[in-house]
């Protein structure tokens, strides 16, 4: 009886901990979900009667049950996805700290080890070919030439991008502020080919739904079938297969996603000479070690550096 209690009372400290992570930090929905799936798979399989009981054996033999466990088809968690385990598991942990409750302190448990990221995006010429793709005047095809080209010009995620609203964009001054993860806030700038893209969409739509970017149904006449929907407004998943369509289209063989535009556009700029931490505010990264992801891909320039200056004395 005593263990059954103890159980519902670390699942309320869990609950609790999910709403101070809405209500006080001002975390997305979307990522109380996410820590609420990795606390509750450390509770279902530590079976602990309190917390006090979470000690460095238990959290020891925790990660070897992460790094064991494997899906239908045999892979195992990436040590990406066992660190976003454990992450959410310190930051429980200090919360329950923060409210004098016993317990493991947050500071004796690190991260593993893991490969640098790979960071995939697009070279210049596939680049070019991927904008180029949409063809014509119909609204789907303008539409979705607007949203390749605000893709690329201010390194939106695919779900900043779907929030838009069409009064969200100043057209006359070429930028508009987002709200990113964790409610941060920045500015984004459009290029002059993401302005002339995404005034000639908006001033080819007869609907009246504030999202900026909406949904055409495949038909004769979208515009006829558009009005027979509710909700207009392009979802993450749509946006995705619109890019894939595109790269498709345009003859990439990689894998092209919303994110390898982010991605393109962070290398675009590094690659012409921005700092890294113009970059980082840019991308809206609270930390400038997600922005040095990118820093690998500028070796190459090393390269010339290496060419234009070394021997220089030798050769004279």
């Amino acid at each position: 009886m005593s263990y059954i209690i103890n159980m519902v009372y670390l699942q309320t400290l869990i609950k609790d901990y999910l709403d101070y992570l809405e209500v006080e930090r001002g975390r997305s929905r979307k990522t109380a979900e996410n820590y609420s799936h990795y606390l509750k798979r450390f509770s279902n399989w530590a079976k602990i009667e309190k917390p006090s009981e979470i000690d460095s054996d238990l959290i020891r033999e925790y990660r070897l049950f992460l790094n064991r466990i494997e899906d239908q088809f045999g892979r195992s968690l990436k040590k990406i996805t066992q660190n976003y385990h454990i992450i959410a598991l310190r930051n429980f942990l200090r919360y329950l700290a923060k409210r004098d409750i016993k317990t493991l302190s947050a500071d004796k448990i690190e991260l593993a080890k893991q490969s640098p990221r790979q960071v995939d995006f697009l070279e210049g010429d596939e680049l070019e070919r991927l904008l180029a793709a949409p063809e014509g005047s119909g609204a789907r095809a303008l539409r979705d030439k607007a949203l390749l080209e605000l893709l690329f010009s201010t390194g939106l995620r695919v779900s900043e991008l779907c929030r838009l609203n069409r009064n969200s964009v100043n057209m006359e001054k070429g930028e508009f502020s987002v709200r990113g993860k964790g409610e941060k806030i920045r500015v984004v700038f459009l290029s002059d080919r993401a302005k002339k893209a995404v005034k000639q969409y908006c001033e080819t739509r007869r609907d009246i739904d504030p999202a900026l970017f909406v949904r055409y149904p495949k038909s004769k006449k979208p515009e006829l079938a558009q009005s027979k929907l509710k909700n207009l407004r392009l979802t993450p998943r749509s946006v995705e297969r619109i890019v894939k369509h595109y790269s498709i289209k345009a003859g990439i063989s990689k894998r092209v996603s919303p994110h390898v535009l982010r991605h393109s556009f962070a290398t675009d700029l590094l690659t012409s000479g921005a700092d890294i931490r113009s970059v980082q505010m840019l991308l809206g990264h609270s930390s400038i070690t997600t922005t040095q992801i990118y820093t690998h891909i500028t070796d190459k320039q090393l390269k010339e550096v290496y060419k234009a200056f070394h021997g220089r004395q030798r050769k004279r």
